[in-house]
């Protein structure tokens, strides 16, 4: 670090004596030495640093934004404290890792946080049990260590957005007093929303490198469980729809299908169908974003992806762990990957995501309205657009990985010397076609491509070393995009 301090010094005494020397010579020679010193200044900057002055450049404001937009369907409230204090306090002994569709007992807790905890990553289950929930969540909420926020990817997202004063939100979910209460003024829930009890989901939270037995962190993350049954059922999906013609929103945000995973098969159905009806009531001039969630039952996200909600929406948000069961469960191109190795290869993701757009995106010949894919994971983001349907893209992936590095960090801008560039520096587009091989400038840390109509929007995120806070990172990311994204009227 000294180093570049140096150097830099240097540089600035360099271009201060060139100042003093620059009436005795030539302009030309003057132009070649400034342009050659100012060059190696800016390479002499962190690379952290360059991308983000290269951001504030990028991130404009779309010409035409937002005012209204509507939010639902799933809300709660965040218990938000360390997984390994938790499974002490409850007496669980380290064990192996075992991942569990659904949990049914405090071993199966154990052993599924162990496993995605070794991996270092996200997940979230349904805890059938309500007797013993009950007991763990008191157990959780009456922590020293736990706090207490506004929880659920709709409530989040809204919460995000509420930040944006020339916003005005409405939050249709299962509201009880302690929610509302956490919730920004500029977020409207219609009374139809409001219920006498909260329902609350616990956050497992570990860091990099921490360790529960033998089992040790690669990542910072979390793990989530749940006993919710009104967010479970959907309960408020049709109130939400049906308070659209009041409010009137220039965008419709919907998340929540992935907690239906603890009904029974029959129920699911039959409430995935009736979900489709009241999303299909929803004026086809408002634009649709769709937030995925953790998803384990691949016949259930291949209902999702073929026959009913994908071409209902315009736009969907989803990580790694996402995209990698939605390719599997639909027979899509690299579905042999069993898993991540590390960061996941940029070339595998860009060929899932072009297969999603290209199979069941909008085209000339497809009814579907599917025009956008936000992908994001923890070293990189990845916009994904087909052609002619949305603007400002290039802002809106770069304030995407923006609000991935602030919030982490809980700063208001991003502090270099607390984050880290972790994207590969090199990388192709595709393993399924003739791949463009790239080379990631910093300072100009977005870098596009495109491939039959479909365009691809790519950039770093500056990773937090010390991350503060993980949970609704994935819903600050895509609300964030949202903000700076611009659909074109069709």
């Amino acid at each position: 670090m000294w180093q570049r301090s140096v150097c830099v010094g240097l540089l600035a005494l360099a271009l201060g004596y060139l100042c003093v020397l620059g009436p005795e010579l030539p302009p030309a020679a003057l132009r070649q030495l400034s342009a050659s010193l100012l060059g190696t200044l800016r390479r002499a900057r962190s690379l952290e640093a360059r991308t983000v002055a290269a951001w504030q450049a990028a991130i404009v404001r779309p010409a035409r934004g937002w005012a209204r937009v509507a939010v639902g369907v799933n809300a709660c409230v965040d218990v938000v404290l360390s997984g390994v204090k938790l499974l002490e306090a409850l007496g669980l002994e380290p064990s192996d890792g075992k991942n569990h569709a659904v949990l049914n007992s405090g071993q199966d807790l154990k052993e599924a946080f162990a496993h995605f905890m070794e991996r270092g990553a996200a997940a979230e289950r349904f805890f059938s049990d309500a007797e013993a929930f009950r007991d763990i969540a008191r157990t959780a909420s009456e922590h020293p260590a736990a706090q207490l926020y506004v929880g659920g990817n709709a409530a989040l997202i809204g919460q995000k957005l509420a930040t944006n004063p020339d916003l005005k939100i409405l939050l249709c979910g299962p509201v009880g007093p302690k929610l509302h209460e956490l919730l920004d003024d500029n977020v409207v829930v219609p009374p139809e929303s409001m219920q006498e009890r909260d329902e609350f989901h616990l956050i497992l939270e570990y860091q990099a490198g921490e360790q529960w037995g033998r089992v040790r962190a690669p990542a910072a993350n979390r793990f989530i469980f749940s006993h919710d049954l009104s967010n479970g059922a959907l309960n408020m999906l049709e109130v939400f729809v049906s308070s659209l013609d009041e409010f009137q929103p220039d965008l419709v945000v919907l998340s929540g299908l992935h907690m239906m995973e603890g009904q029974s098969k029959e129920m699911r159905q039959r409430r995935l169908m009736e979900a489709v009806a009241s999303i299909s009531d929803i004026p086809t001039d408002i634009p649709i974003h769709l937030e995925l969630a953790s998803m384990t039952d691949q016949d259930f996200m291949s209902n999702i992806v073929h026959q009913q909600v994908f071409p209902l929406v315009n736009s969907i948000g989803l990580n790694e762990q996402e995209l990698l069961f939605l390719t599997q469960s639909a027979s899509g191109p690299h579905a042999s990957l069993a898993s991540w190795s590390g960061v996941p290869d940029v070339g595998v993701v860009s060929d899932i995501l072009f297969w999603i757009l290209k199979e069941h995106g909008k085209t000339a010949e497809r009814a579907s309205d599917l025009t956008r894919i936000h992908f994001h994971t923890l070293a990189y983001h990845i916009l994904v657009t087909v052609d002619g349907h949305w603007g400002n893209q290039a802002a809106a992936v770069a304030a995407g990985a923006r609000a991935a590095g602030t919030q982490a960090c809980a700063t208001d801008t991003i502090d270099t010397s607390k984050v880290f560039l972790k994207a590969p520096l090199e990388f192709v587009t595709s393993h399924t076609e003739a791949p463009s091989k790239i080379s990631l400038n910093p300072d100009e840390p977005v870098v596009q491509w495109h491939r039959e109509g479909i365009s691809f929007h790519f950039t770093p995120v500056l990773v937090c070393k010390d991350p503060v806070r993980t949970v609704g990172l994935g819903d600050a990311i895509s609300a964030e995009g949202l903000l700076y994204s611009e659909a074109y009227p069709q």
